[in-house]
């Protein structure tokens, strides 16, 4: 203000002056030197209102991230929310990294400068404790991100580790499972064949036998590939295709009968297969 005044004063010395004096010529350099003084001024204080500007916003930029973040204390984490949570935390370090930056270079300007406003030096002395108070805040989030993306991380990992052992699970289940129908399989697999005396022989399933001696069922070496293997639970009844028939393997008495169809033909019934198949699990039955 006082060079403004100062500046006023020199014009009007200047006209009441001749021109070609020397007085003239000092205050006129005094003029020009005042003039350019004030519009460096000017343009000092137009370039750090624009930084202030600038600083506000980054600021805003930080608040409005720094709410974000807050809000995901108990929200669910997905991994668009962590990719977000990533990219307010990389927003906010630049930002504040910025400030900090320009708030120091405000502060060398204003000291440098003849600039003498109280009003600019309290809103860059504001700014600057609120880049103490964003610091400290990072500083505790950046904390609590770490515990809580450590949680998310390990949280990840235990998924991880029980997808696998569910797989892993399901594997062993399934081999077990068919382990188990396969044992199931071959607990309940019983073998019968039928032919004629001749036919039984022929195969090694008969020996001996005749008129006072009984025939030998299953000697060593008998062709095996003649039976047929079924499940005992499944099957219960045995077309013969022929009149008579007896069985040559030992089963129990009560759990089987012969039944004749109006063709005359035989079919073997099972009435308790638990205790028909009880004492072996060949059925050979001669048929004439």
């Amino acid at each position: 203000m006082k060079k403004a005044v100062l500046a006023c004063v020199c014009t009007v010395m200047l006209a009441s002056c001749g021109q070609n004096s020397t007085d003239y010529k000092r205050l006129k350099a005094e003029n020009d030197s005042l003039k350019l003084e004030n519009v460096k001024t000017t343009s000092e204080l137009n370039d750090m209102l624009a930084t202030l500007n600038e600083v506000e916003t980054n600021f805003q930029s930080i608040r409005d991230a720094e709410n974000y973040l807050q809000q995901q204390d108990n929200a669910e984490m997905t991994p668009s929310s962590r990719e977000q949570i990533r990219n307010n935390m990389t927003l906010i370090t630049e930002t504040l990294q910025k400030n900090k930056e320009q708030i120091a270079k405000l502060q060398e300007q204003l000291k440098n400068s003849n600039i003498r406003s109280s009003s600019l030096k309290k809103t860059i002395d504001r700014l600057s404790a609120e880049l103490d108070q964003k610091t400290t805040m990072i500083v505790a989030l950046q904390e609590d991100l770490a515990k809580k993306n450590i949680r998310l991380q390990e949280l990840d990992e235990m998924v991880t580790s029980l997808n696998e052992d569910v797989e892993n699970l399901s594997v062993e289940t399934a081999a077990q499972k068919e382990k188990l129908g396969q044992q199931d399989k071959e607990l309940n697999t019983v073998y019968y064949c039928f032919g004629t005396a001749k036919e039984l022989k022929d195969q090694k399933i008969l020996s001996g036998g005749g008129l006072f001696a009984k025939s030998k069922v299953l000697q060593p070496g008998f062709n095996k590939d003649y039976f047929l293997a079924v499940d005992m639970r499944e099957v219960t009844e045995i077309p013969l295709f022929a009149g008579k028939a007896s069985l040559k393997s030992s089963h129990p008495e009560g759990s089987y009968e012969f039944v004749k169809d109006e063709d005359g033909n035989l079919t073997l019934k099972i009435l308790d297969p638990k205790s028909f198949w009880s004492i072996g699990k060949y059925l050979v039955i001669e048929v004439s």
